[in-house]
């Protein structure tokens, strides 16, 4: 069992505090929604969370079956999606799949081949990701992320970018992934998280 325990966690930017005092835990099993408006610290406790950035004072811990998982050690127990993450955009959709899946393990029965016709891009497989769309783009980030054999899965205002047919293809896939892994969904569309048992509220850490 993944567990991760933020204790006293404040992150500050110049003279601004955005996250102030977290203490919260978060264990294998179950659904997370971190919620609240527009730049009030969602994607920074995502990003302290990955380990994107490091928080101003407090302490983060990650456990696995109670032992202590190094710090330098937490990104194979986790994947990340957003829609300002960076992809390869040289790379065709082929390729970008095969670079990530040289640091992470895919899940059990699904390879890297398959993953075109999972995320419904078969017929963009050889195509240069810069060609992409934004909806294709967000795609595939979400792809690289549910298909990915972690513990841990963080997603950024997932179905941003996405149609309708997108975002219930998202609504499909994360409500399948829940069992023994963490899911954090940080978001303020109800549609994106109404499925999550545990809801946090970044206001509350002001």
């Amino acid at each position: 069992m993944l567990r991760i325990r933020l204790d006293n966690l404040s992150k500050k930017f110049i003279k601004e505090w955005i996250i102030r005092g977290c203490t919260c835990e978060f264990e294998s099993g179950q659904t997370y929604a971190v919620t609240g408006p527009n730049g009030s610290g969602k994607s920074t406790l995502a990003q302290i969370i990955c380990g994107y950035t490091t928080p101003t004072s407090g302490e983060i811990d990650f456990t696995l079956n109670d032992k202590k998982i190094e710090i330098d050690q937490v990104y194979k127990q986790l994947t990340f999606a957003s829609p300002y993450m960076e992809l390869i955009e040289e790379f065709t959709l082929k390729e970008m799949v095969n670079f990530h899946f040289k640091f992470k393990t895919p899940v059990d029965g699904v390879s890297a081949t398959d993953i075109p016709g999972l995320i419904n891009l078969e017929k963009s497989a050889n195509k240069q990701i810069k060609n992409f769309s934004s909806g294709m783009k967000q795609r595939l980030k979400l792809g690289l992320a549910f298909f990915s054999d972690c513990q841990l899965m963080i997603f950024d205002e997932p179905t941003t970018n996405l149609d309708e047919k997108g975002a219930s293809w998202y609504t499909d896939q994360i409500q399948q992934l829940a069992k023994d892994r963490i899911i954090i969904i940080c978001s303020n569309q109800k549609r994106e998280y109404d499925f999550c048992t545990n809801v946090l509220n970044v206001m509350d850490w002001k």
